[in-house]
């Protein structure tokens, strides 16, 4: 049953709410000493996504995958980088589709539940040089496709990919999604309907009539944006389509290696669906830690230039299970 007491004693004493504990990290923290080198990989279907690496010349890989309309920048991201950096990791923080400052060339953009694209990373990776062992680290919507693809591949996994952390992952789509509906969600939701309303536009332009940008008027919930632009813009049927096809929890049972999922109790953003208790007790590979705070990719520790999210990825990654 490896459901793991948290050893998270908390943020500073001024982040006294999950909203805070959420926000406050986002748009403050920064992470020195992280100079990434970009590489260009062309995929399959002939678009690309941009890789960066930070590379020491170590025989052991950390891939760092963001969260939604995220990037390698986000501090989160930098400060995972800079702490396996130094314990002589070499990292590849990638950006999905569309999320490295240029736009990606084909109709679709990226989503929760893809995990072609991040299993053409890993395998540029390996291609790349003859790694020893694979840690992979996604956060939010990148943990979600990290232990999406786990799950879907179990045994065919490559071997070298040892352990893997998702931190505050959305693992069921359709409970965070009628979250993100509450009042007291309004500056998440607006924000990513902002920023996600901008790329469909730029895609309604480049594909004419792919997309019916009027549809906008009629949202109402989050459910609303993604029945009309989330599903048809990369290929389900609808939002519950996309809902069921992309939510990890259906695909984590197949997971082989062993992984942590680490949520916070006060995450604003994820239910308690989101944290499997049942499947952690039912899965001696799968460690689910719940903190008491923590908010939403937060986790900030006083004093500290990394966050417990951070530290404790590394600590997973290392420890004897």
């Amino acid at each position: 049953m490896p459901v793991v007491q948290s050893a998270y004693s908390g943020p500073p004493r001024y982040l006294y709410n999950a909203h805070l504990q959420t926000i406050i990290p986002s748009l403050t923290r920064k992470v020195p000493g992280v100079v990434y080198e970009r590489e260009r990989l062309t995929l399959s279907d002939g678009d690309f996504v941009d890789l960066d690496w930070v590379d020491g010349g170590n025989r052991r890989l950390v891939v760092l995958t963001h969260g939604l309309e995220g990037d390698s920048q986000r501090h989160y991201i930098r400060g995972t980088a800079r702490l396996f950096a130094q314990a002589e990791y070499d990292v590849l923080a990638w950006n999905c589709r569309s999320c490295s400052g240029e736009m990606n060339r084909a109709f679709r953009l990226y989503n929760h539940g893809e995990i072609g694209d991040f299993g053409e990373v890993i395998t540029h990776a390996l291609r790349t040089k003859p790694y020893e062992e694979v840690v992979l680290i996604g956060y939010s919507m990148g943990g979600n496709i990290t232990f999406k693809y786990l799950g879907v591949h179990g045994h065919e996994a490559p071997d070298v990919i040892r352990r893997a952390v998702a931190v505050s992952a959305p693992t069921d789509l359709l409970a965070s999604a009628n979250l993100l509906d509450l009042p007291s969600n309004r500056f998440y939701r607006n924000r990513f309907m902002r920023k996600l309303t901008a790329k469909i536009s730029q895609k309604a332009a480049l594909y004419p009539g792919r997309l019916d940008m009027s549809r906008l008027k009629d949202v109402k919930v989050w459910e609303d944006f993604d029945n009309f632009f989330s599903a048809p813009v990369n290929g389900y049927r609808d939002a519950q389509d996309f809902y069921q096809q992309a939510s990890a929890v259906h695909y984590m049972p197949g997971i082989q290696i062993p992984v942590l999922l680490l949520n916070a109790q006060n995450d604003p953003i994820l239910s308690p669906e989101c944290s499997p208790v049942w499947l952690a007790q039912k899965r001696s590979t799968i460690y689910l830690e719940v903190s008491a705070s923590g908010g939403h990719v937060g986790f900030l520790q006083p004093r500290d230039p990394f966050t417990y999210a951070e530290r404790r990825s590394l600590a997973f990654a290392t420890e004897k299970l």
